[in-house]
């Protein structure tokens, strides 16, 4: 049972490295863990010790963390001179058997890539704070489905979770004042396969894999996309205890397994190879751990509903080699990269079944920063986009930013995704993640604010050069730079992703690393001051008019080729003046005003054209209208400009304010977006 008595069946092995036994009359419930007999050796890297009970990897729901509000002594799970000898077993965390479940997941939306609005959130934080959904489902997967149709509302079509596999967060509840060993986000997890139960409502076995798949269903229901976070790049079973020391180190499941199988190990064996920076690499490259990021993808995807993934540090997923080196390369086909790519299957580009496949294109030393660099099928969280943009708007006279740097990153990122076939939609655009400072924090705080008192800290880490400014501290600027970030998203070709919360304005209060803080200052909060309500009108008509414009959702890079072979522009930049930019003006980072139109003919646009124009300057700058098409005259979506602030800043369809035709001059107000359609 949980915490009790225990019966010890043998295993024999068949087959070569093949251990198994049959059970009869098990029943739903019945928990089980592997203790296994083997070598223990950690200075040649084997750590074999039947003295720990092991967690089954393929585990389907498990019973409970490691360390609990009733058990918080973690020394048990140690493995060296000091607790070799202690038991664990009635303490640690079992597998339980399941019965056969036929919970609906609906019916998967098969979008295209290119089509979607990404909304990244964790499933606690959604509804922690929601007083219309009922107590009891608050922080939940059932709470999470009641949220569906306010997502659809928002114009959301994929909802991206945090970590939602089972990770070592129970020690959150042993002082809910506290961070410390907090795990709020779930980037540490003991089983790729168990969702996890602390967001579930039902707590019976069987419960959170229903509950999960119900929840699946609404947001199917409303049209949208579920993607999980995943994190298959190092394990909950942590690091060593003590760097110098190779002895001790937490032996929970694959540790005890086979650890030279599982971890990618130093040349000598007995360390860890480390490319997360929170322990060792999982050995991605070892065949055992491979079949095991497969079968367990294919488990989510095909069983529990899932759209797609996002994979954390995606990098060492590229890994080349076992153990003693780290080496990416998206060509090898022997890498877990291209055996997901196989096994699992991307979406097609124009849509269709499949799931769509998200890497952070990054992770720590050697070769690992990769953005514009994984292999077709993959999109990529685009951190250049991330940085650019903030440089532009944040940076100006400290970083150089040239127009055609811009104007790449608002026009797909071809420079990174153009060269290896891929389209503009592999680009995921992004001003903000959960990893770093909110869309309103980014332009509120000069620098991190972390070590702040609870509910709003202390956390430790956090990125130093956030190319963040607070506008002078002017509120109204900090709003209307809000408004230039979100309005970038939306009219950047690609795939934009947006941070829960941002189109609320919420703020982390300078928190940029909030890991740790699963506490009412890190989750969303939906009493709303008259700022955050009319942010949210904004955010939703701008969402809502990037849908309703293919022209922004260009399946390549704006370019097409007619019957005779001639390659037709569909999108030309202009300077303030009216003129096509010369060398010298793309390459002048001291240029800080460009200006774009798009010709939505061919992608079938309700508009014939769409006009953007950026003035990154402190003061006003004229901006010389192109022409908007026969018969066609420039009407107003939106200026971001603090004269325009309101509830209709971005206008309602069929309410766009009259402009004029082609060499009308429009002043746009400083640092800020103006955004026209034709009719």
């Amino acid at each position: 049972d949980t915490e009790g008595a225990e019966t010890r069946i043998a295993m024999p092995e068949v087959d070569g490295f093949v251990w198994h036994c049959y059970l009869p009359n098990i029943e739903p419930g019945q928990c089980y863990g592997y203790r296994v007999h083997g070598p223990h050796d950690p200075a040649r890297g084997q750590r074999c010790n039947p003295n720990k009970l092991l967690l089954d990897p393929y585990a389907l729901e498990i019973s409970h963390d490691p360390t609990t509000p009733s058990n918080t002594d973690g020394t048990i799970y140690a493995s060296g001179p000091t607790y070799r000898n202690v038991d664990s077993g009635a303490k640690a965390p079992k597998g339980l058997v399941l019965r056969a479940d036929s919970t609906s997941i609906g019916t998967k939306p098969t979008r295209a890539l290119k089509d979607d609005v990404i909304y990244e959130v964790h499933v606690r934080g959604l509804t922690m704070n929601d007083s219309s959904i009922a107590a009891a489902y608050r922080g939940t997967y059932r709470g999470a489905g009641l949220k569906a149709g306010y997502l659809a509302a928002l114009g959301v079509t994929a909802v991206e979770f945090l970590p939602v596999q089972e990770t070592p967060n129970d020690t959150n509840d042993v002082n809910p004042t506290s961070t410390d060993g907090d795990n709020y986000w779930g980037y540490s997890t003991l089983n790729f396969f168990a969702p996890d139960r602390r967001y579930s409502s039902d707590k019976t076995t069987g419960g959170p894999t229903r509950e999960f798949k119900a929840m699946i269903k609404a947001f199917h229901d409303a049209g949208i996309k579920v993607y999980i976070d995943v994190v298959y790049n190092h394990t909950g079973e942590g690091y060593l205890w003590n760097g110098a020391d190779e002895k001790t180190a937490n032996v929970i499941s694959f540790r005890g397994l086979d650890n030279p199988a599982y971890y990618s190990l130093t040349s000598d064996m007995k360390f860890y190879y480390d490319n997360t920076g929170v322990g060792g690499n999982f050995n991605t490259r070892n065949a055992a751990a491979q079949q095991l990021i497969v079968d367990s993808l294919l488990y989510w995807k095909d069983t529990l509903g899932i759209d797609g993934f996002r994979f954390d540090l995606a990098s060492v997923l590229g890994n080349t080699c076992e153990h003693g080196c780290y080496w990416y390369d998206k060509i090898d086909a022997g890498t877990a990269l291209n055996r997901i790519w196989n096994d699992v299957g991307p979406r097609p580009a124009g849509g269709g079944t499949g799931v769509d496949l998200i890497a952070e294109p990054w992770a720590i030393g050697g070769n690992s920063y990769q953005v514009g660099n994984f292999p077709q099928g993959w999109a990529e969280w685009n951190g250049i986009y991330r940085d650019d943009l903030r440089k532009d708007q944040n940076q100006m006279g400290v970083e150089n930013v040239t127009p055609g740097t811009l104007a790449s990153r608002l026009a797909g990122s071809s420079d990174l995704y153009g060269d290896d076939g891929r389209a503009p939609a592999s680009s995921i655009n992004f001003m903000v993640a959960h990893d770093g400072f909110t869309l309103k924090d980014l332009y509120t705080y000069n620098s991190k604010v972390n070590n702040q008192p609870w509910p709003n800290g202390p956390s430790d880490g956090g990125e130093d050069n956030n190319r963040s400014w607070d506008q002078g501290g002017a509120a109204a600027d900090q709003r209307r730079a809000s408004r230039n970030g979100l309005t970038f998203l939306m009219v950047s070709a690609g795939t934009p992703m947006m941070t829960g919360g941002d189109e609320f304005l919420r703020t982390q209060n300078g928190n940029n690393n909030a890991y740790n803080l699963d506490s009412s200052a890190n989750w969303l909060s939906y009493s709303w001051t008259s700022d955050q309500s009319t942010f949210n009108t904004f955010a939703t008509r701008m969402i809502a008019f990037r849908r309703a414009h293919p022209a922004l959702r260009p399946a390549g890079f704006y370019a097409s080729t007619d019957t005779n072979g001639n390659v037709m522009e569909q999108l030309r930049w202009f300077k303030p003046d009216g003129q096509v930019p010369d060398a010298a003006y793309w390459s002048n980072p001291s240029n800080h005003a460009i200006a774009y139109r798009v010709d939505g003919t061919e992608f079938g646009d309700p508009s014939s054209a769409i006009y953007v124009a950026y003035n990154g300057w402190s003061g006003s700058v004229s901006f010389t209208l192109p022409w908007p098409g026969s018969g066609k005259s420039w009407y107003r979506v939106t200026d971001t400009s603090n004269w325009a602030e309101g509830a209709n800043q971005c206008v309602a369809p069929g309410s766009e304010a009259f402009i004029g035709g082609e060499w009308i001059n429009y002043s746009l107000g400083p640092r800020s977006v103006l955004v026209l359609i034709a009719k």
